[in-house]
């Protein structure tokens, strides 16, 4: 029976593993110093979760388990915690951890916090928004990136394409055609070129277009003069953003002709909210529009669509005031400014300071003096309003006569 090249490429030890080098570092630690916690591993199909999760179970060869949290009951888990009791403790690797039930939750929950069962749950969706808080609290939470272009390559051009038996040699840019198409998944990057060494036959010339007319239309298509596909995409943003309609057509037409619809209509959606955003709101759902017509639709009928919305886009007015005020929040989350939630605004009446919460819509303007933020956290103004469009000048005066009325300094 053949056996697919990405199952015999699968990495025997933890330096085989493309791209997660800091994730394999903090596993390597853990490990030789025997102090494994549970874990949660998330990130897209084909980066490496089901591989970093088999390498963790080789350090527990006798009391290691698989669960699928969609498909397997109750029964077996209880069988799994049982096993405990012989080994001491037991590695357990959840597949779909986000889709674990309540029912199976709170009975692992118990074996997973004194350290009898050790947790490695794999996930595509992210923990924070689709694991039970229960869960997320007992473990820690890696996300695992896509490897870089350059690091596909480098894989690739290592592979011993001799396990094919054929006189056939890969060109550099096949290599590169593939590293793109793979878009940051290396099982898919594998299957491509073991697609095209398949259908070989020996002392076969490869070329772009036999690689193309074997893959069919890849996950992402190379720019087909060649150059990098992501550099297109950057100089179209650029463009748009600096509001030059000749140089974002001419990239906008570079894009349509390598012919990945969905990322384009990605970059766009991106485009509008970041680089237009509060100084023209109503090109956020024109541009949705757009983009459902474009899918609906297809290429090529496409691009008269992604022609008009990217002109309209450049002439538009711009203002990055909405992604500068929430990167500052975020920038303020991640630094660990997570305080307590004022008590009125939790629906908790065991609070002890519980206060008075007060219904805006009672109000005149519907607007109440009251604190929203964290106490750490009051005064704090992330959004800071620019006035050079009638539209945002508006919102300014909004902002500053709400801020007024909630009582903060201007």
């Amino acid at each position: 029976m053949y056996e697919p090249l990405a199952n015999r490429l699968r990495p025997k030890s933890f330096s085989e593993v493309i791209g997660q080098a800091k994730l394999i570092g903090i596993l390597e630690k853990m490990l030789g110093e025997d102090k494994l916690v549970s874990i949660i591993l998330y990130g897209p199909t084909g980066v490496g979760k089901t591989t970093l999760a088999l390498l963790i179970a080789e350090h527990f060869p006798l009391n290691h388990f698989k669960f699928n949290a969609s498909t397997d009951s109750k029964a077996s888990l209880k069988q799994i915690v049982e096993s405990a009791k012989l080994y001491g403790n037991v590695l357990l690797i959840v597949d779909e951890i986000h889709r674990m039930n309540r029912d199976i939750q709170d009975y692992l929950l118990p074996h997973v916090e004194t350290g009898k069962v050790i947790l490695v749950g794999l996930t595509t969706e992210n923990p924070y928004i689709a694991v039970n808080p229960a869960i997320r609290s007992r473990v820690s939470i890696f996300r695992l990136e896509r490897p870089s272009e350059s690091e596909i390559l480098k894989y690739l051009k290592n592979i011993d394409l001799t396990v094919f038996d054929k006189d056939v040699k890969i060109p550099d840019h096949i290599y590169e055609y593939i590293s793109i198409s793979a878009n940051g998944e290396v099982r898919s990057a594998i299957n491509m070129l073991e697609m095209v060494m398949i259908q070989a036959q020996d002392k076969q010339e490869i070329t772009l277009q036999y690689a193309k007319d074997v893959l069919g239309k890849a996950s992402i298509s190379a720019d087909y003069l060649g150059n990098n596909y992501y550099d297109i995409l950057s100089a179209f943003h650029k463009s748009v953003r600096g509001s030059d309609v000749d140089a974002a057509l001419h990239y906008l037409a570079r894009l349509i002709v390598a012919g990945d619809l969905e990322s384009l209509l990605r970059r766009i959606s991106a485009i509008v909210y970041e680089d237009i955003g509060l100084a023209n709101p109503a090109m956020g759902p024109k541009v949705a529009a757009m983009c459902d017509i474009a899918r609906h639709i297809g290429f090529p009928e496409a691009i008269n669509g992604l022609g008009a919305i990217t002109i309209e886009m450049c002439l538009s007015p711009k203002s990055n005031s909405a992604h500068l005020a929430v990167n500052k929040a975020i920038a303020d989350v991640e630094a660990g400014k997570t305080y307590k939630v004022p008590s009125h605004l939790i629906n908790n009446p065991t609070y002890d300071d519980k206060q008075p919460y007060k219904y805006a819509h009672d109000y005149e303007n519907h607007v109440v003096s009251q604190q929203y933020l964290p106490d750490e956290l009051v005064g704090t103004s992330y959004y800071e309003p620019q006035d050079h469009t009638k539209i945002e000048k508006l919102f300014h005066e909004q902002y500053a006569s709400i801020r007024k009325q909630l009582g903060k300094s201007k």
